[in-house]
């Protein structure tokens, strides 16, 4: 029989290789801010935010990112695609494995 460890090792080693990660999308908007008299809102002009948009128990939720934290959501969210990437090719990898044990005597 087919030994799985050294192919779940290997997956294992890729996954933890892609931290952090997450799902969702990030989005920069423009918004009033809640300042009385702020004289970039009277001219017009908004200020920039940034927003992570996820779905939680089938609902969107949005939530503000502070700018400091902007390029690590950027790398998780691309770091979340890669793994459901991963998660995809997982399934056909073991029907594949197992087909090539049951063929040998």
């Amino acid at each position: 029989m087919h030994d799985p460890l050294p192919a779940k090792q290997q997956w294992l080693n890729q996954i933890a290789a892609l931290w952090p990660a997450s799902k969702g999308s990030l989005a920069k908007v423009y918004k009033p801010c809640i300042r009385k008299n702020c004289p970039a809102c009277q001219r017009g002009d908004k200020h920039p935010a940034w927003l992570l948009s996820l779905s939680s128990r089938g609902r969107r939720k949005t939530m503000y990112v502070p700018q400091v934290m902007v390029s690590t959501l950027r790398k998780a969210i691309r770091n979340g695609r890669r793994i459901e990437r991963l998660l995809y090719r997982t399934g056909p990898e073991l029907l594949r494995e197992y087909r090539k044990t049951v063929r040998e005597p």
